[in-house]
């Protein structure tokens, strides 16, 4: 399954592994999606062999509240105020900034791509290289004291004279769905060892407990628009990653008669998503990510 992302000034894309290649040889299908994509997937593999680790690390903005492990963004649609200069900066929906301090964003997202050729790769072929040279990258963004990331967004979608972090920069974090889905993919290899494995899933326990907490998370669960499903899907994600089905059951029932009752109309469409500036693309966001959730939560029963 594939999420096509129209948000911001990225289209990206998520290998959702569980319809994909990983379920194909479990599935009756009508065609063999890993033939189909066998020669794609071990192509981009390919190049990402070559690929050293960029953490969050790699690069630092003075504008940032935070430290050199702390994952900084800054809100999209925020601009200098034309009558102030000096003061806080000014809204413009649909319009980003292209000033804005983009590093880290591009840092995971790549992170996020290369987890998914390399986790693709594994898949269709068992072969070792892929999976330890993905561990290489896991290592870098998790256990490495020099290079990890914090287990928070304090400081993600910050506006200058407005706030040095928000709730609604949860959603930065969306592309580390791709990555526990690709560490999910190569568990049964060599690659990582049982205790680089069960740092990994500490980090995203801890992340997973400040997301569901604090108030920044919070905020981001009761937004009510494509923020609070975004949020329910990486909740979801990271707590089938950590086995944590406490949370997946409240996954489960947030969506049900939460999500899904207040933000899709009778007919099928999103009302508070056509209301912005970029309807078409926020309600295909939305629909994507809402079919996600729904893709990691069922069960056979």
């Amino acid at each position: 399954m594939q999420i096509q992302m129209f948000r911001r000034k990225y289209i990206v894309v998520l290998y959702v592994f569980g319809i994909s290649l990983s379920s194909c040889s479990s599935t009756k299908m009508a065609f063999n999606l890993n033939d189909i994509e066998k020669a794609r997937v071990l192509k981009n593999a390919e190049i990402y062999l070559k690929e050293q680790p960029i953490t969050v690390t790699s690069s630092f903005c003075k504008r940032s509240a935070g430290n050199s492990h702390d994952f900084y963004s800054e809100g999209d649609y925020w601009w200098l105020d034309p009558q102030n200069s000096a003061g806080p900066y000014i809204r413009k929906d649909g319009m980003t900034n292209p000033d804005n301090f983009t590093a880290h964003r591009e840092a995971m997202i790549r992170f996020s791509q290369i987890s998914g050729a390399l986790g693709s790769a594994y898949i269709l072929t068992k072969d070792q290289k892929y999976a330890d040279k993905l561990a290489l990258h896991l290592r870098a963004w998790f256990i490495n004291g020099a290079t990890k990331i914090n287990r928070n967004l304090l400081y993600a979608q910050a506006v200058k004279g407005v706030a040095t972090g928000r709730g609604i920069g949860i959603i930065d974090t969306i592309h580390l769905i791709e990555v526990v889905k690709a560490i999910q993919a190569i568990e049964d290899s060599s690659a990582l060892s049982k205790a680089d494995l069960k740092a990994i899933k500490l980090w995203f326990s801890a992340y997973l407990n400040w997301m569901t907490t604090h108030e920044y998370g919070i905020a981001e669960r009761d937004n009510g628009n494509n923020h609070s499903v975004c949020w329910a899907l990486q909740v979801a994600a990271f707590a089938d990653f950590t086995d944590d089905t406490a949370i997946m059951n409240f996954c489960r029932d947030f969506y049900k008669n939460t999500l899904l009752p207040n933000q899709m109309a009778k007919d099928g469409s999103f009302p508070l998503e056509l209301q912005r500036t970029k309807p078409y693309g926020y309600s295909l966001f939305n629909l994507d990510a809402m079919a996600s959730i729904c893709q990691i939560l069922s069960t056979k029963e």
